[in-house]
């Protein structure tokens, strides 16, 4: 059977199915400033806005940083299979549309989720192909100055918010790649390498991790 040219021109034309990244980090880990500092050094990358129940910060946007729902309807799209990753962070719900996600990467987009290590393990069990980097902070009190740079949460919040990113740092060995943000600039054109495809150079394995976890999970 003969493929008549036009045809063979549609075929070729179609794109490839795109990449998922998926970037988590302990909270105060600079995550959120670096997904952002990312996007601007490549904007051919789509960002998956997240849906949650959290209240609105002064400076955020909604439907822009996050989908600002109630527990009702969040609780009704969970239950309706709508999301592709949920979890409950700090009595706050987070979830990550499946809708959306699918048609960005049907249409051949490489996308981005900024989301935390439970919604990552999700993640990987959904679509095993996917990327993960996990984001690290260069010491407890570079975290723990981050945390009260925001100037919205209260001391005991803070404390348990640090308490709490022990047990999240512990996961980092399930992603494929670490990235320290010590240096801003540095981190920033770290993670764009890794999405370049530079992943083995930031592997989860390599020696120079083991003393900063040490510290940093002791």
């Amino acid at each position: 059977m003969t493929v008549s040219p036009r045809c063979a021109g549609k075929e070729s034309v179609k794109k490839l199915r795109g990449q998922l990244f998926v970037i988590a980090a302990p909270s105060g880990a600079g995550k959120t400033s670096l997904v952002r500092a990312l996007m601007q050094h490549r904007p051919d990358l789509r960002f998956s806005i997240s849906y949650t129940t959290r209240p609105q910060r002064p400076n955020e946007v909604d439907k822009r940083d996050y989908f600002f729902v109630d527990e009702r309807t969040f609780e009704q799209m969970a239950a309706t299979g709508k999301f592709l990753e949920h979890a409950r962070v700090f009595d706050h719900h987070y979830g990550t549309s499946k809708a959306q996600v699918e048609a960005l990467l049907e249409q051949g987009e490489n996308v981005l989720l900024e989301i935390d290590w439970q919604g990552a393990q999700q993640i990987r069990r959904a679509m095993p192909t996917c990327h993960s980097i996990f984001i690290l902070p260069p010491s407890r009190e570079a975290l723990e100055q981050r945390l009260r740079g925001r100037q919205s949460d209260s001391d005991e919040v803070i404390a348990r918010r640090l308490r709490d990113s022990i047990g999240d740092m512990s996961h980092w060995a399930e992603f494929d790649a670490v990235v320290i943000n010590d240096d801003f600039g540095q981190a920033t054109s770290d993670l764009a390498a890794i999405v370049a495809g530079e992943t083995r150079r930031f592997s989860r394995q390599r020696p120079e991790l083991r003393p900063l976890l040490d510290r940093l999970l002791s």
